[in-house]
């Protein structure tokens, strides 16, 4: 089974301040069983139970240095005995920091949630859910997915009550219903709404598309990747989806042809190299 690290929706979904930010996708090798990636259209940690964050926390901790051990347990008294909004938050923000430094990025996460909620702007509680989103695709206790999807829904449900208009984030509340929670088909609905609204809004269209590959319905990817070229020709990111449901159709001259035309369009040296080798592993 190949599994290539390119052009897919995790997580994530499209970023747009990359060409391609994407998680992981496995393409059916013709004659192999298809399998949904992580990250992909199958939902991750279904019947866990969410991990509670005092028992992160307190296993984040036995790993801690004495002098940093002693500078979070400050902040978390500021927190705990501060009355001033702002001091909240500026406490909260410090534990970010200190987590993130400690390569402890679920435990920093939690903590730019908190500030978020409290600061209540869309920027921040994106911010926040951006993080869960993209530790989702590395975490592989199920416990500890169902805890960040969770709390990752809470805060773009909170962005979007804010920001009702902001399509960008219904594609991701979109894509993670469908990709971790027990609700894929709610997830499904939010993403159709937003595409047939707007069937230039590339993120839904690719993120439909997508799931309709790692759930077997290569059919329906073609048609909407179809679609959209006829609009935007020379879009890369519909190309490599389009070739990925032919290849996963076991027609991999096809799929070879749409990588090629893809592979042009491609100034990231990596990721062409990666395409190459994609190309290379089913002609």
């Amino acid at each position: 089974m190949q599994r290539n690290q390119l052009l897919v929706i995790g997580l994530a979904v499209v970023v747009a301040t990359a060409l391609f930010a994407f998680g992981r996708i496995t393409p059916k090798v013709h004659g192999h069983e298809h399998a949904a990636a992580p990250g992909g259209a199958m939902p991750q940690g279904q019947g866990a139970v969410a991990a509670n964050f005092s028992d992160l926390l307190k296993k984040a901790k036995e790993k801690v240095p004495a002098d940093k051990l002693v500078e979070i347990t400050s902040l978390e008294n500021t927190v705990v005995r501060g009355d001033v909004k702002s001091q909240q938050i500026a406490a909260y923000q410090q534990l970010y920091t200190i987590w993130d430094g400690l390569n402890e990025l679920p435990i920093a996460a939690h903590y730019a949630a908190e500030s978020a909620k409290l600061e209540n702007s869309g920027k921040s509680l994106t911010f926040a859910a951006n993080l869960f989103l993209e530790h989702l695709s590395h975490t592989q206790d199920a416990g500890v997915r169902v805890w960040q999807a969770n709390t990752a829904l809470e805060l773009l449900d909170k962005a979007i009550a804010l920001e009702p208009n902001n399509d960008t984030l219904k594609i991701k509340k979109g894509a993670l219903l469908v990709s971790n929670t027990g609700e894929p088909m709610k997830g499904i609905g939010i993403l159709r709404e937003v595409a047939e609204r707007n069937p230039d809004f590339l993120d839904a269209q690719l993120t439909l598309a997508n799931f309709s590959i790692t759930s077997g319905q290569y059919d329906k990817a073609i048609e909407r990747m179809e679609s959209v070229l006829e609009r935007h020709p020379e879009e890369p990111k519909a190309l490599f989806l389009l070739a990925v449901a032919h290849q996963s159709k076991g027609n991999n001259a096809k799929a070879v042809e749409l990588l090629r035309q893809c592979r042009k369009l491609i100034k990231d040296p990596s990721l062409a190299a990666e395409i190459d080798g994609y190309i290379k592993s089913i002609q």
